[in-house]
C-alpha cells in the first residue's frame, strides 16, 4: 500500500476512534471526521462508505491481524501461553480499540466476535488434550477457564496494560494448567 495512502487511512481511523471514545457511533458524522483530520470528504468516501463502515473496515482489519497473528491453538504443539501470547499482542497493537471494546458498549457485537474466536480455539485446544473427554465436560470446563482469562484480560486493559503480555499469559497458562488439570484428569467421559 503507498504510504500516503496508509498515512491518509491512518489519520482516519485515528480521528474516528478518538470520536468514538467521546460518543456512540449514531453521533459520529463524516463532515467531523473529515474535519478534525483535515481531509477533504472526497478523500474519505475513496476508502469508506460511512462510519459504520469505516467502523466495520477496522474491526475487520484486527481479526485478521488476530487470526493471523495468533498460533493455532488446536495444534498439539502449541501451549496455552502461545496463543494467550499471540492474543495479548494484538490487543498491545491495537490499544485504543481494544479499550473502547472492553470500557464501553459501542459495539458489543464485534467484542462478541473476537470472545468468540478466542473461546473456539480454547474448546480445539482443550478437546485436542483430551480428546477421550465428554464433550460436555470440556465445554464446562472452556466456560470457565475462559471467563477466569477474561476477567484478567479485562482488569489488564482497564489498567492501561500496566504489566507485559508475556507476564499476563504466562499467569494465564499457570492458572489454567494447574488450576484444573487435576479436575480434568480425574473426571472420566461418560
Amino acid at each position: 500500500m503507498d504510504r500516503r495512502i496508509k498515512y491518509t487511512k491512518g489519520v482516519i481511523k485515528d480521528t474516528f476512534l478518538n470520536l468514538l471514545e467521546e460518543k456512540d457511533i449514531s453521533n459520529i458524522t463524516v463532515t467531523e471526521v473529515c474535519k478534525i483530520a483535515d481531509i477533504n470528504r472526497a478523500t474519505f468516501y475513496r476508502y469508506y462508505d460511512d462510519c459504520y463502515d469505516l467502523l466495520k473496515k477496522i474491526q475487520d482489519e484486527f481479526m485478521e491481524e488476530l487470526t493471523n497473528s495468533s498460533p493455532m491453538i488446536n495444534l498439539p504443539d502449541e501451549s496455552v501461553y502461545d496463543f494467550t501470547y499471540g492474543v495479548l499482542k494484538v490487543f498491545e497493537n491495537n490499544k485504543k480499540l481494544i479499550t473502547l471494546l472492553f470500557n464501553t458498549n459501542n459495539n458489543i457485537y464485534f467484542l462478541n466476535e473476537v470472545l468468540e474466536y478466542c473461546y473456539n480455539k480454547c474448546v480445539l485446544k482443550w478437546s485436542s488434550l483430551f480428546p477421550d473427554y465428554n464433550k460436555n465436560m470440556i465445554e464446562y470446563q472452556t466456560v470457565f477457564i475462559f471467563n477466569g482469562a477474561l476477567g484478567v484480560i479485562n482488569y489488564w486493559i482497564k489498567n492501561d496494560f500496566l504489566e507485559d503480555a508475556s507476564f499476563i499469559a504466562k499467569m494465564i497458562e499457570d492458572t489454567t494448567i494447574d488450576g484444573v488439570n487435576k479436575y480434568i484428569t480425574t473426571k472420566k467421559s461418560s
